[in-house]
């Protein structure tokens, strides 16, 4: 990597941080664009980054349209000038309430949600009309991730019948994630995100003899951008590519981008003649991954993770190792997103000094 990562007078930084290299994020912002044949088919998620910076920098490379999970995020999208937001969530009770809020404190911002149920339509409908609303809903499909959303189906033209009658919302298009499909070969990959996608478009087309010619489809995350945006026709979701991280770095080597996020944390303590303790516990880097992929060194490959506390990441080292209490070291995270939300900002490196911060804005719900 050849230390892109590295920070003159990093003795005056405290650790454990978490640092963003501008040129890296513009560099992948472009790969992104690059990828596909129109930018107006481009939707990202800013659940990575959360971050105003973030998404000014996708507008200026040509980015319209958004996509968000919580209603900070909305909020900030709307605050940053985003012409069009997708909340990717079903909103109940007082996030439904927050939403309101949210759609009618930015009026310059066209917000959306999803739906997958006639309950929560007609509920949605009743708090949208109330309040003067009528926002567009895309409808949630399961294809294979079984977390959220409807199965393709007849069940879904009904759904879809049904929103359009109602006062408060109306129906503009399908919503099909697919981050179940994470096979490494790109090939068999491919495959299987054609698979999953088909009853899709084959929904798409039934919805078109329906009386619902316009239905828009947005499609899929970051592990199968590179096979959406070769397809025509539809919105494509990736997010993590701005920052990018060591675990799609190996799932997803067929896609250009490079890590531009990079954690500092220094060795605190030597318990044993071959352990060497950092501070980077569960609060500074996501732990919901198994203990070996949490954080890459790769400047200490050598290093095997053995424990990790709340404040103290334990490795095992060769034995002359050489490291000493205060030794810096650099890793990159397996997974950006949930670490992005430990931290209040990101440090600003360029040309290896350090320019300020980004704050995570949308860090909290």
């Amino acid at each position: 990597m050849n230390q892109w990562y590295v920070i003159q007078h990093v003795n005056t930084l405290d650790s454990p941080a978490l640092v963003v290299y501008p040129k890296r994020v513009a560099e992948n912002i472009h790969r992104m664009v690059s990828m596909v044949d129109d930018v107006n088919r481009l939707r990202p998620h800013i659940k990575t980054h959360k971050t105003a910076e973030g998404i000014r920098m996708m507008m200026e490379a040509g980015v319209q349209k958004f996509k968000c999970a919580t209603i900070a995020e909305a909020d900030l999208l709307g605050r940053t000038g985003a012409p069009d937001a997708l909340l990717a969530y079903q909103p109940h009770g007082p996030k439904l309430l927050r939403l309101v809020q949210v759609i009618k404190s930015y009026p310059g911002t066209r917000y959306a949600c999803l739906v997958d149920n006639r309950d929560s339509a007609a509920a949605m409908s009743d708090v949208f009309q109330a309040a003067g609303l009528r926002v567009p809903v895309y409808i949630d499909l399961n294809i294979g991730m079984n977390r959220t959303g409807i199965q393709p189906g007849e069940a879904v033209i009904d759904l879809y019948r049904f929103c359009a009658m109602l006062p408060g919302i109306m129906p503009i298009g399908l919503h099909a994630y697919d981050g179940h499909q994470r096979n490494p070969d790109i090939a068999q990959r491919t495959m299987d995100t054609d698979r999953d996608f088909q009853p899709v478009l084959d929904l798409q087309e039934k919805l078109g003899a329906a009386g619902f010619p316009h239905v828009i489809i947005i499609a899929g995350g970051s592990p199968s951008y590179a096979i959406h945006s070769k397809r025509p026709g539809r919105e494509c979701s990736p997010g993590t590519c701005i920052f990018w991280d060591k675990g799609y770095s190996d799932l997803c080597p067929e896609q250009p981008f490079e890590p531009a996020v990079a954690l500092v944390t220094r060795v605190v303590s030597l318990p044993t003649p071959t352990r060497v303790c950092l501070d980077l516990g569960h609060k500074a880097v996501a732990a919901e991954n198994e203990i070996t992929r949490r954080v890459y060194f790769p400047d200490a490959p050598m290093l095997k993770p053995v424990g990790q506390s709340e404040e103290h990441l334990v490795m095992e080292a060769p034995e002359g190792h050489g490291f000493r209490p205060g030794d810096v070291l650099y890793g990159i995270p397996y997974h950006i997103c949930p670490t992005v939300a430990l931290y209040d900002c990101l440090v600003v490196v360029e040309d290896g000094m350090i320019k300020g911060d980004w704050k995570i804005a949308a860090r909290n719900r």
